[in-house]
Order: structure tokens, then C-alpha cells, then sequence
């Protein structure tokens, strides 16, 4: 689980571990604000991949590059995304718990 956090790019991988904590402090203190630092943290991360992305194809206008290390940039700039995906679905599970019940 560490390489993935080591992976995805530590700046945006810890903004994005500060907003599920966030997500459970919200649910504590300000139940309202909870999918809202959800979908923050889904923008967030498809954010940190378009910069990836920008990144790689920086890289590859040097020269030809093999296509296992294009795959592999890939496979790591998707990381960023996936667990925005994460805090952003973990946000609509404490949204339905919290819901007041009929």
C-alpha cells in the first residue's frame, strides 16, 4: 500500500490522505460537508493525473521510448484517480449512514 502512496506522487497522494481524514472529521463535526470533500477529492485526483499525464508526454516528445515504460507510466499516473475514486465513495457511505431514517 505504501508503493502506491510512493507511486501516485507523494504531494498529491497526501493532500488526497488529509481529505479522507477530513471526510471522517466532517461526518464528526459538519455532517454536510462530507460529500462535498468527497467530490473534492475525486477532482483532486483526476486533476493529478491530467498533470501526469502532461508529464509523460513531456517525457515522450524526447525520443522513441519502449512500449513497457509507456504501459507502466500509465498503469502509475492512474493511481491518483483511483483513490480519489476511493475518498469520493467513501464519502457517499458515511452520506448514507448518517441519513436520518424514515
Amino acid at each position: 500500500m505504501f508503493k502506491f502512496f510512493i507511486d501516485g506522487g507523494w504531494t498529491f497522494m497526501t493532500v488526497l490522505t488529509v481529505l479522507l481524514a477530513a471526510i471522517f472529521f466532517a461526518a464528526w463535526k459538519a455532517p454536510r460537508w462530507v460529500k462535498e470533500i468527497g467530490s473534492f477529492a475525486l477532482a483532486f485526483g483526476f486533476f493529478g493525473t491530467i498533470l501526469g499525464l502532461l508529464q509523460m508526454f513531456d517525457a515522450l516528445s524526447g525520443g522513441p521510448i519502449p512500449q513497457e515504460v509507456i504501459c507502466a507510466g500509465l498503469k502509475v499516473n492512474l493511481i491518483t484517480s483511483i483513490y480519489g475514486i476511493i475518498i469520493y465513495l467513501v464519502s457517499l457511505v458515511v452520506c448514507v449512514i448518517q441519513k436520518p431514517r424514515l
